[in-house]
């Protein structure tokens, strides 16, 4: 194939990860909706006669729910979650697809602008959910905000941030770009999915301090979410696991700065921000071990290092100016 038709095949492939996402994305949202607290409770709630004593005459009698029919809404809510978590897998074949694609037009590595970076850390973070949702079941449930974020994040990407496949401008003609920016990719999709388990771990801490386990008054979408425990699991250790992979990027980005513009550190936006993202992910994963700093305190620091890591891409690149100011925005 011609590099214009890879490049049209690469720009089709992102459509297609978009459509898959959202419907992966509908799927998870009817296990979510559908879920198992219903179903739970009732299998736990007792029958009127038990609970109020004999029914007043000319009342029927309620009894609780035929378990095996309560086991078979269990089943098709897995379902659908299985089914998401499958689509989920397709999208990423897709999404990879969508790199490799533009790779073979350009005849380099697909991160040389922010359309391209945007587009392989979101397959990372997605990626990264895939490996924790099959490692840990019950964190499937999470997927429909996950998937939500990475089709939300993919359509502004494909909106504002696209870029025609070319070659790399010479500031980024640099094996340092292969170890670099794939450590920031990296680590920016890894966080991506500690930032939505700490976002949705303040949703399921809230609603426990108002309702005690089971209360029949717990309704809406917080009490089919995973445990708070189980999601701020998934927060710290997604967050150790991207935390070491970022201080690499900064200091490998500080070895490229010194072979490019003969000094390590100078402050430039982009490495002023990097180091506060670092700092503040150091901070979060302190602040998660320290006595009276664990969860919320700590949950609201890991999205603030978040934030911090988006506001370094967007704004670096697309308002501020220095020598990081390379977007290759269209």
């Amino acid at each position: 194939m011609t590099p214009d038709a890879l490049s049209a095949l690469s720009d089709s492939l992102f459509s297609a990860a978009i459509a898959v996402y959202s419907v992966a994305v509908v799927l998870f949202s009817a296990e979510l909706a559908f879920g198992r607290r219903g179903a739970r409770l009732a299998e736990r709630r007792p029958s009127t006669v038990a609970r109020v004593g004999a029914p007043a005459p000319g009342d029927e009698p309620r009894r609780a729910e035929d378990p095996s029919l309560v086991r078979e809404h269990v089943a098709s809510t897995r379902r659908w979650g299985l089914a998401g978590l499958v689509l989920t897998g397709g999208g990423a074949l897709l999404h990879a697809g969508v790199l490799v694609t533009r790779s073979a037009a350009t005849g380099r590595v697909p991160w040389g602008n922010m359309y391209e970076f945007g587009t392989a850390s979101v397959l990372v973070g997605v990626v990264a959910y895939l490996v924790v949702a099959v490692r840990v079941p019950g964190v499937r449930r999470i997927g429909a905000f996950v998937l939500g974020l990475a089709v939300f994040s993919l359509v502004l990407i494909g909106l504002y941030l696209y870029a025609a496949a070319g070659p790399l401008i010479a500031a980024l003609r640099s094996d340092w770009l292969v170890v670099h920016v794939s450590a920031a990719i990296l680590s920016f999709g890894i966080f991506m999915v500690s930032g939505v388990a700490s976002a949705l771990y303040l949703v399921r801490i809230r609603h426990d301090k108002r309702f005690p386990a089971d209360d029949l008054r717990s309704t809406g979408l917080a009490v089919k979410l995973p445990a708070a425990a189980v999601l701020d699991r998934v927060a710290h250790r997604t967050a150790i696991f991207g935390f070491p992979i970022w201080t690499f990027a900064v200091i490998a980005g500080a070895i490229w700065a010194e072979s490019a513009w003969g000094r390590f550190w100078g402050w430039d936006p982009k490495e002023t921000w990097a180091f506060i993202s670092w700092a503040l992910y150091a901070a979060y994963l302190h602040a998660r071990s320290t006595a009276g700093w664990r969860g919320q305190p700590a949950a609201w620091i890991n999205l603030l290092a978040f934030a911090s890591l988006v506001f370094n891409l967007l704004f670096v690149n697309l308002v501020s100016t220095g020598l990081h100011s390379y977007g290759g925005v269209d």
